[in-house]
């Protein structure tokens, strides 16, 4: 199976072909956006980190900014940096370099202030404009396709039936030799048996086993308990959408999964071995920009994002396809959403008819057919994750509470 994408120096391939100007810091951010803002069809990946950080949280600023930059859906990418930061441009610019994807570098004190910085940079994207965002797509195998599976705004139709449909297409993704991210995992609480059941083998199990007891010591240490109402687990449109408990959810949430053997728990925003592809659980908790951010550093091209109360989120660089099970949320929220799998509640369509054809959407998409978040803009899900204070996971050399138990 083929979609029509672009092939990338490293051996990736795009689903999109855009330029993007990166700050490496938070001061840099405001003269990035305005170069970016000079330039048609330019982005800018603005956040609120580089600086003042330390540890772990540093260390994931730092990996995840040159993730981006690396992206096969990014054609050139543009540093932007002030020179006194605590990640250096320098070494955001190096990470991309290596990748053989053409990028540049511009530092606020070296070239003078905002102004001149401006004006060099914009001579610069236009010129990484006309040499790269012209050139065609080619026909790629699907087997290259590395698919997010994200959900928010759940309500009881998600479980029910847009979940199950992802797990159709993920299905039919990593059979094919292609692969799907699954990540939330503070909304997977319950499932561990289940996940370290379809893996690969026992190492892949304990892997699963730690990473989401490793996520409950994050919630546990989280919670306090002078603030009630503070540390549910679960939203209020949750609930109102008749989610009864995170259980609950998590039960229908571990359906975006499918049944496919789980190959390996990736951390946040570290690619897979090369060569290894399948179904992939990525350790994180849930925070919508943050998980989908983790999932495109992995380097997912193509989010497909399951929302029964309905939701406009969308990625700067990457096509979000927004799934639904609920009719109603569908026909009221028309401008955000893109698939509705309704049909498989009212009885009319089964659950493997629609996530065959899902399957023959997310081609389409990753071919260049634009989602409803792609045409309006939308680009929250641009967020650096964060882990102040507290260093957690395999990466740490820590093992999960019990999983020596449970495998």
């Amino acid at each position: 199976m083929k979609f029509m994408g672009w092939k990338r120096p490293d051996g990736r391939v795009g689903t999109r072909n855009i330029v993007a100007v990166i700050p490496s810091v938070f001061c840099a951010g405001k003269t990035a956006q305005r170069i970016a803002d000079q330039v048609k069809g330019a982005i800018c990946l603005r956040h609120p980190v580089g600086c003042t950080q330390v540890g772990f949280d540093f260390e994931m600023t730092a990996r995840t900014l040159i993730a981006m930059g690396t992206h096969p859906n990014l054609a050139a990418v543009l540093v932007v940096g002030l020179g006194c930061e605590r990640f250096k441009p320098q070494e955001l610019y190096e990470g991309i370099k290596k990748s053989g994807k053409p990028v540049e570098m511009i530092v606020l004190h070296e070239e003078g202030g905002t102004g001149a910085t401006i004006e060099k940079g914009v001579r610069i994207l236009k010129e990484f404009t006309h040499k790269y965002t012209g050139a065609p797509r080619e026909e790629c195998d699907a087997s290259e396709l590395i698919v997010a599976l994200k959900c928010g705004g759940t309500d009881a139709t998600s479980g029910l039936a847009a979940n199950p449909v992802l797990g159709v297409m993920s299905d039919k993704l990593t059979g094919i030799g292609g692969s799907a991210i699954l990540s939330e995992l503070n909304e997977l609480l319950s499932t561990e048996d289940l996940l370290a059941a379809r893996a690969v083998d026992k190492t892949v199990a304990k892997k699963i086993y730690d990473a989401i007891y490793e996520i409950e010591d994050v919630l546990r240490s989280g919670c306090d308990y002078r603030f009630p109402g503070r540390n549910e687990l679960i939203s209020p449109g949750n609930f109102m959408g008749g989610v009864s408990s995170i259980v609950e959810k998590a039960l229908g949430g571990v359906h975006k999964s499918g049944n496919s053997p789980i190959v390996d728990v990736l951390d946040y925003a570290i690619p897979p071995e090369k060569g290894k592809r399948g179904m992939f659980i990525m350790k994180y908790e849930s925070q919508d920009g943050e998980v989908v951010t983790g999932m495109v550093g992995c380097g997912a091209q193509v989010v497909a994002f399951t929302t029964g109360r309905g939701n406009p989120m969308g990625f700067p660089f990457v096509p979000v396809i927004k799934v639904t099970g609920n009719d109603f949320s569908f026909q009221k929220m028309k401008d955000d959403m893109d698939y509705n799998t309704g049909p498989i509640i009212a009885g009319e369509k089964t659950i493997k008819e629609m996530g065959e054809e899902f399957f023959d959407m997310v081609l389409r998409v990753a071919s260049g057919e634009p989602t409803k978040a792609e045409l309006v803009g939308g680009d929250e899900l641009f967020v650096i994750g964060r882990r102040q204070g507290r260093q957690v996971g395999a990466e740490n050399g820590a093992t999960g509470v019990s999983a020596d138990k449970k495998t």
